[in-house]
């Protein structure tokens, strides 16, 4: 359930000017989206579920994969770094957020020790790369301060706004299953953004919209919990099976 939320995570990222700019220059993420969100799955799921040979592996490729995402800034852009502890901090921080909406919104919300838990085991997304354990927040409401302050100093430009686009309205090259659900990806990720930033990326909302997405996870609150376990974890059996235990 929680991929459903990817659309607002990456967006949340991208819209921090050193990793939208960072992606934007080395990143083939619009052409090649599906590949990259089956190597951003592969990585969370060896994180949560994996082996330590699973694990491993999966963090030299993300490794491998950011040494030449560096760059210096210049009038128009910022510096960044993929292997920069503070924007992998940012990284992390969306991807748990999200969760917890996307959960909330689903099955309710967790009692205080599940949520604990949960916040404490997310710290791992950022751990395993390059990010120390001290600075994941120490608790959900110090996270929650880093979260809402740095969601103040997001802003999106031409650059992130363009690459988002592209996200979000694959080319015909695309899939046809994935260009049918865009459709419904965009509008479930417009309602899960903030509405500032909803409104910097150029998503289209109306009140029609929003009782559109209210109505979408009413259904999907009510149906999804019913689903057979082994159908709601496929995508994790399915990326773990692909990853070599080393």
């Amino acid at each position: 359930m929680l991929i459903a939320g990817g659309g607002r995570a990456i967006l949340l990222q991208l819209a921090h000017p050193a990793v939208g700019h960072g992606v934007a220059a080395h990143s083939d993420f619009a052409d090649r989206s599906i590949d990259r969100l089956r190597n951003t799955l592969r990585f969370v799921y060896a994180v949560a579920f994996g082996t330590p040979g699973q694990l491993a592996f999966v963090t030299r490729q993300v490794n491998r994969a950011h040494v030449p995402v560096h760059a210096e800034a210049t009038p128009t852009a910022p510096a960044y770094s993929a292997f920069d502890p503070q924007l992998q901090l940012w990284v992390a921080a969306t991807l748990y957020d999200t969760a917890v909406i996307v959960h909330e919104r689903v099955f309710g919300a967790l009692d205080d020790a599940s949520a604990d838990l949960l916040y404490a085991e997310y710290a791992k997304v950022g751990t395993a790369l390059q990010m120390p354990a001290a600075l994941w927040p120490s608790d959900r409401a110090a996270f929650r301060r880093y979260f809402d302050e740095t969601l103040a100093g997001l802003q999106v430009d031409d650059v992130t706004h363009q690459v988002a686009d592209a996200l979000l309205h694959p080319s015909r090259k695309a899939p046809a299953w994935l260009r049918l659900a865009m459709p419904t990806a965009r509008l479930v990720t417009a309602g899960l953004l903030p509405e500032r930033l909803r409104s910097e990326f150029g998503l289209a909302w109306s009140p029609a919209r929003e009782r559109r997405f209210e109505r979408l996870m009413r259904v999907t609150a009510s149906v999804y919990p019913l689903l057979p376990r082994a159908i709601r974890h496929l995508p994790k059996t399915r990326a773990l099976a692909s990853i070599p235990d080393e």
